[in-house]
């Protein structure tokens, strides 16, 4: 008997796979993350540089409220979508010690670390094909997110001469090639580069968006990770608080526009914790609202409950002296720069990484930073990250060290650094 079934139609269902949007590079750090566990698994004795990851942990008191939530065995149930009331209220008040600012908690959104912030705030502030200013070398997730979301980046050519910062003069540039801008993030104290916008700087930034309608986003997650103090900084590098101590300048001193990104992450050692927030302008704020409830429901109900007690007197006495250690870190890759042979460096004023070439010996053999790195992981167990993350163009002359594993780390990865460059260097072998 034969089958007189008709032949199916030829499909026309277009074909599965990613959409366009997401294709974007991964983050390099991340891939050398999991190198460095590989590694460890196997029982080498790596030391990581490559992360921007505090190694001293949250402050006593946040630890001991988490202890204490969980031990509890209160539900941990959704809470309000911009965050608890004690903890917007907490954050309000903390902009009232470091920058005499009288914040609304109404303004202030709790997110899932800065990167919810910024996916929140990119998708209140943009429509797809707006074009958004950041500076290059900068943050590869304010390029990936954007890129995902539709958006244009235009990168501006941040070199040495600026301090690696944006400019009026390279914003008017940007306009003049690639058409009006609809935003600009700043970051200050900058990754990687750790430079920080002057108070001038801020002002010029904050008048030019202003003038032309462009949204400032300001990443200040790594405030109070700063070298140095206000007597010191005499063009008032940074807004400092009570006792002297340079924090950076926030945006929100010179405009009520702009939109301010910040995290628990840096400062206060709590990246794992995932949560950040954001300072909402007030024409933003109802679709910040909107958004996180569809998007992340709200943020994480426990490091909500134990984050309030990041802002004790105690917590930021503790938060200062890691701070401090990292201080001792910076000073010990700074005095063995020239054991290094790094060239062109940025100047390192906040954060925790060092920026900077690793000689023309080392890029001739290896022909990379990416090779370089590679290398280094592999023979020396010493993990850095190649600048291809943060500079598009220039990414493969620059390494990035971050210096927040502390000093012991920081010691121990420079003589493998050093011993490695001699090993490597023309007649060694």
């Amino acid at each position: 008997m034969t089958d007189e079934r008709p032949a199916p139609a030829a499909s026309t269902a277009r074909p599965l796979g990613p959409s366009s949007r997401s294709q974007v590079p991964d983050f390099q750090v991340m891939t050398i993350l999991g190198r460095v566990a590989e590694l460890r698994a196997a029982g080498a004795d790596v030391v990581s540089l490559c992360a921007g990851e505090p190694g001293g942990g949250a402050p006593t008191a946040v630890n001991a409220r988490a202890a204490e939530v969980h031990a509890s065995g209160r539900a941990l149930n959704y809470t309000p979508t911009l965050g608890i009331a004690p903890l917007r209220q907490a954050i309000a008040a903390h902009y009232g010690r470091w920058y005499g600012l009288d914040v609304d908690p109404a303004r202030v959104a709790v997110t899932t670390g800065s990167s919810g912030a910024f996916m929140l705030g990119f998708l209140a502030a943009f429509n797809p094909g707006d074009r958004v200013a950041m500076a290059r070398p900068g943050y590869a997730a304010y390029r990936n997110i954007l890129a995902a979301l539709g958006c244009q980046v235009v990168e501006l050519d941040a070199g040495p001469a600026v301090r690696f910062q944006p400019t009026p003069a390279l914003l008017e540039e940007a306009e003049a090639v690639h058409g009006p801008l609809a935003g600009l993030i700043l970051a200050s104290p900058n990754n990687p580069t750790g430079t920080m916008a002057t108070r001038q700087e801020m002002a010029a930034l904050a008048r030019w968006c202003s003038g032309r309608g462009v949204r400032l986003v300001s990443d200040e997650i790594y405030h109070g990770v700063t070298y140095g103090s206000s007597s010191t900084a005499g063009d008032g590098a940074a807004g400092g608080d009570a006792a002297g101590v340079v924090r950076g300048v926030c945006a929100g001193e010179y405009s009520a526009e702009a939109l301010v990104i910040s995290s628990f992450s840096k400062y206060w050692g709590m990246p794992g914790w995932r949560i950040g927030w954001m300072l909402m302008p007030e024409d933003l704020a109802p679709a910040v609202s909107g958004l996180s409830g569809s998007v992340s429901l709200c943020p994480p109900a426990a490091a909500q409950y134990a984050a309030v007690e990041a802002f004790t007197e105690q917590s930021y006495v503790e938060c200062d002296v890691q701070v401090a250690g990292f201080a001792r870190a910076r000073a010990l890759v700074l005095e063995n720069q020239g054991r290094l042979g790094w060239t062109d460096a940025a100047p390192a004023n906040g954060a925790f990484y060092f920026w900077a070439k690793p000689g023309e010996a080392m890029l001739a053999r290896y022909g990379t930073s990416t090779a370089y790195c590679e290398a280094l992981l592999e023979r020396a167990h010493v993990a850095l990250t190649p600048g291809t993350d943060f500079d598009t163009a220039h990414g493969e002359e620059y390494v990035r060290l971050s210096f927040a594993a502390g000093e012991r780390d920081v010691a121990e990865a420079i003589e493998r650094i050093v011993a490695f460059q001699q090993d490597s260097s023309p007649g060694a072998e």
